[in-house]
């Protein structure tokens, strides 16, 4: 009696892995259109990163569906996003793909945002750099000569609580004289903006500044002084791999003040470092999406980063960054969502003091 008890609840299990196995089988997107949102305008580091996927996940998932880039600016990203939140059918066939800029009114507590990635389904998540540069016409040739550097930068901003908390908070630690100018509608703009000498100081993320600034540097129309740095495998900011030669940010700190960088500043920086840069970018599905639609679509996101060919794309316009995929990048993501309440705290309040901007 106990063997066939045994036997009865083997025969259950295979039953029950079968029906799983049957239903991963099962899903198939032959004919479909996969719409993928990106909450910023064409050109820009996202919009440049989901299209240099897009055509190696129509290549894994089953069915071989074709994807469009649905390009969905405002508010920072948040429009996108909330679209997705309120929007968005669990089969499958609309993805989100976020940004820094994304997750920092989220970890901020804007009033305006109605997503919530703790809700979500992570399918591959991409981290990046960012690259800082200089009109050359200020006479600054590294780094080292921002010590004592007093003349007045401008910087073309999307807002003091987007990605450029990163950028805005680190010139204000180096001490540097930076005249933020609000209103831009992204990297892209300021860029141009600086191309047409509207500002005169600016970083990109390393999708935008291997495609378009790198010329400008071969043509002295533009200085790089730093990069953010990436992590390494104990958490330390180290010098990033697309600029090897340029000092991080820790570096031109510690050139600029005699010291490292420490402090309340510091810590508040690093996290959200780490939110807009280690883990910058990740694919989403929304709440409620079936098991098997998200593992078919984690097995393509797998297949996509370890395919050779890609992995050679990933290297000539990503840097080569670490990209994640499925727990991997669920673990990666969560670093981000365990950002210190105290560090989110003295950011807000430094947002206030700086620059009169009080999120609500």
């Amino acid at each position: 009696m106990c063997k066939k008890k045994v036997w009865a609840l083997v025969v259950a299990f295979i039953t029950a892995f079968g029906l799983v196995t049957s239903a991963n089988a099962e899903v198939d997107f032959s004919g479909k259109t996969i719409k993928w949102i990106i909450p910023f305008s064409v050109g820009g580091g996202s919009d440049v990163w989901a299209r240099l996927y897009a055509p190696y996940l129509q290549k894994y998932l089953p069915g071989n569906p074709t994807i469009v880039i649905k390009n969905m600016p405002g508010g920072g990203s948040i429009v996108g996003a909330n679209y997705f939140h309120e929007r968005a059918r669990p089969d499958g066939l609309t993805i989100f793909g976020s940004s820094g800029s994304t997750t920092f009114p989220y970890l901020l507590g804007n009033s305006k945002v109605k997503y919530d990635f703790s809700k979500y389904h992570i399918v591959l998540a991409s981290s990046t750099g960012g690259v800082v540069y200089i009109n050359p016409d200020l006479g600054v040739k590294s780094a080292a000569d921002l010590k004592g550097f007093k003349k007045e930068l401008v910087y073309a901003s999307q807002g003091v609580t987007s990605l450029d908390l990163v950028p805005l908070l680190a010139f204000d630690m180096l001490g540097l004289n930076v005249k933020a100018v609000f209103g831009y509608k992204g990297r892209g703009a300021g860029r141009v903006a600086f191309e047409q000498g509207e500002v005169n100081i600016d970083y990109q993320t390393s999708t935008a500044y291997i495609e378009n600034v790198r010329p400008l540097v071969e043509m002295k129309k533009a200085i790089p002084l730093m990069t953010w740095g990436v992590l390494d495998e104990e958490g330390n900011i180290v010098r990033d791999p697309i600029e090897p030669d340029l000092p991080c940010f820790p570096e031109v700190y510690e050139m600029v003040h005699g010291k490292k960088p420490s402090g309340p500043a510091w810590e508040a920086w690093k996290a959200f470092f780490v939110a807009g840069f280690a883990v910058q970018k990740a694919v989403w599905l929304p709440e409620k999406t079936p098991a098997e639609i998200v593992a078919v679509w984690r097995e393509a996101a797998k297949k996509t980063i370890e395919d050779p060919e890609f992995q050679k794309v990933i290297e000539k316009n990503l840097g080569g960054y670490k990209q994640y995929y499925g727990e991997k990048a669920a673990k990666a993501f969560q670093s981000v969502l365990d950002v210190p309440p105290e560090s989110k705290a003295w950011v807000l309040k430094w947002i206030k003091d700086k620059y009169g901007v009080t999120v609500d």
